[in-house]
């Protein structure tokens, strides 16, 4: 007989089915085109493609390459990130262990009297050892739904891991450029000021020959004085930009910002699905919805009874020396059914919560999904944009540096005033700031077309 329910219980476990429904990946509709870019789109397959390491070399910056490797090691966040994965993980190992015997041992010894109401108690020893086990038969799959769950939540982890540490990478090197383009706007306005300064010695000079006038000079000092507040401000920001950069590198030296900034690379140009099964946010949240669907199987599970198959095995003597003899052993085994019979709603209370939220990750992934699509097309047109822009800023520059110039000419003929030469050195300044603006502009719309993509960066094409 014991044989047979050895047997039987395999059988069981073969022949089980898990409750709740099987996941299907939920639909996203989305327009077959990006609006801002040739190719056809199909459904996203999350988790297919993993982000490529070093994806900002496009960009040719050593001195960025080398923050970037710091960064992967240094950043707090991440480090935060990497041990939610592990913990993730660890919730596999502890949902699989289920799926085997629990065995525990115990070792007793006591001495005592059993007492009584007529006669004097009898005063006895008692050893014991024994040992146990106890297995449940996932008849209805609660083990395999909780390993299901836990695996997705795992592979959720592993893709918010990508993705933080995709987002501290695309934020470092926007900062990175923008602490550069805050460095030449610095020394852009230090020459400025040199120019002011000398602007302001020659309307002196001319002042004191009888020719400029007091509002000349007066013009001119305000020009100076309006230059140094601008540095300070520009040094102010050079100084933050630092501070938020050593925080992301998570403390130790910060390069300064020192050169120009790097040359715009060209933007990806691939098939818009290519696109978004790089984005580990969306394989994140399919993954989510993956988990949440096991756990409405999980919840069902609770409505059939548990099965448990028990064992233990000891052995049990009033005397040591004979514990271990024969008539001493003790052995048990068999199954155990329990089942709540009433709770009141509880069990489907939390059916319906289980499907709320599934409801809620579904939804959460397609936005996911949706925002993908908008970021993408919305950098797409970014880079498309201010490409024009820059070349039209070009020939803005230029023609406020020729206007300053004959200004100036003009002045030391003494055909025109000196607020006309002042304006004219405004406008190239604005000009020349303007023009650096969007030479970063543009370096921080690629930094986020790369990580709205996934940080792909191979066959790319989009003129620089």
């Amino acid at each position: 007989m014991r044989s047979r329910l050895i047997l039987f219980i395999p059988l069981l476990w073969l022949t089980a089915c898990a409750s709740g429904p099987d996941y299907r990946r939920p639909e996203v509709k989305l327009p077959e085109h990006f609006s801002e870019a040739g190719g056809e789109w199909r459904s996203a397959r999350p988790g297919e493609l993993k982000v490529p390491e070093r994806w900002w070399n496009v960009f040719a910056d050593s001195e960025l390459d080398r923050l970037e490797t710091r960064v992967v090691i240094d950043n707090q966040s991440l480090k935060v990130a990497e041990a939610q994965y592990r913990a993730a993980l660890a919730a596999v190992d502890s949902a699989a262990a289920a799926r085997l015997p629990t065995v525990t041992g115990a070792a007793n010894a006591s001495r005592g009297n059993s007492g009584g109401v007529t006669a004097s108690g009898v005063t006895a020893n008692s050893f014991s050892l024994s040992a146990s086990a106890n297995w449940e038969i996932d008849l209805w799959g609660r083990v395999r739904r909780g390993i299901e769950a836990a695996q997705a939540r795992a592979e959720a982890s592993a893709d918010d891991l990508a993705a933080a540490r995709l987002s501290t990478q695309a934020l470092l090197a926007q900062t990175w450029f923008q602490l550069r383009s805050t460095g030449m706007q610095q020394q852009l306005l230090q020459r400025s000021l040199a120019a002011d300064a000398r602007f302001l010695d020659l309307t002196r000079n001319r002042h004191d020959a009888g020719v400029a006038s007091g509002l000349d000079v007066a013009q001119a000092e305000s020009q100076v004085a309006g230059a140094r507040a601008q540095v300070s401000a520009m040094e102010l920001q050079c100084a933050q930009l630092s501070h938020a950069l050593t925080v992301l590198l998570g403390g130790g030296e910060v390069p300064a910002a020192a050169g120009s900034l790097p040359a715009v690379p060209a933007a990806p140009a691939l098939l818009p699905s290519a696109w978004l099964e790089r984005r580990p946010d969306i394989a994140s949240a399919e993954r989510l919805a993956a988990a949440a669907n096991a756990q409405i199987g999980l919840a069902q599970t609770a409505y059939f009874p548990l099965l448990d198959l028990g064992a233990s095995a000891g052995l049990r003597s009033g005397a040591l020396s004979q514990l271990f003899n024969a008539p001493s052993r003790i052995w048990s085994l068999g199954p155990s059914l329990a089942m709540t019979l009433f709770d009141g709603g509880a069990r489907g209370a939390a059916v319906e919560q289980a499907r709320a939220g599934y409801d809620q990750a579904v939804a959460t992934y397609r936005q996911t999904v949706l925002t993908a699509f908008q970021e993408v097309q919305d950098n797409l047109a970014a880079a498309r944009l201010l490409e024009h822009e820059a070349a039209d800023q070009d020939q803005a520059l230029a023609a406020a540096r020729r206007a300053r110039e004959i200004a100036e000419e003009q002045y030391r003929a003494g055909t025109i005033s000196a607020l006309n030469v002042i304006t004219a050195l405004t406008a190239e300044l604005a000009a020349e700031q303007n023009s650096i603006n969007v030479q970063y502009q543009r370096l921080a719309a690629s930094v986020l077309l790369l990580k709205n993509a996934g940080g792909r960066v191979e066959e790319t094409r989009l003129g620089g």
